[in-house]
């Protein structure tokens, strides 16, 4: 996560900051992690998975492709899963209207 945020930092445009949404996982907010001063990092409250719109897409994976699947191996769910993930990635229109959110439109 410290290389990445080193990337993102090089990008940030002289004397501008950065604020960039992370989840809660551990190594997004770990107290060793080394957060470059052009950036802050921005995390939503816990149990907020309509901030996240990855969620919606993960969601629609299960519902849609993964649920319901008897695997045979850990190969075979990595397979499966890819095959969903290559399927999604053929339909960016479908990843766009995941991704939206009505209320945001609102204001």
């Amino acid at each position: 996560m410290g290389l990445h945020l080193a990337e993102i930092a090089d990008t940030v445009a002289p004397g501008a900051q950065a604020a960039l949404l992370v989840d809660q996982a551990g190594w997004h907010l770990a107290h060793y992690l080394v957060v470059p001063p052009n950036i802050t990092p921005v995390p939503p409250p816990p149990k907020c998975p309509e901030l996240n719109p990855v969620e919606n897409v993960l969601q629609f994976m299960r519902d849609d492709w993964l649920s319901n699947s008897v695997f045979t191996s850990y190969n075979d769910i990595v397979d499966y899963c890819c095959h969903a993930w290559n399927k999604l990635d053929d339909q960016p229109w479908k990843i766009m209207s995941l991704g939206m959110r009505e209320w945001a439109h609102e204001f």
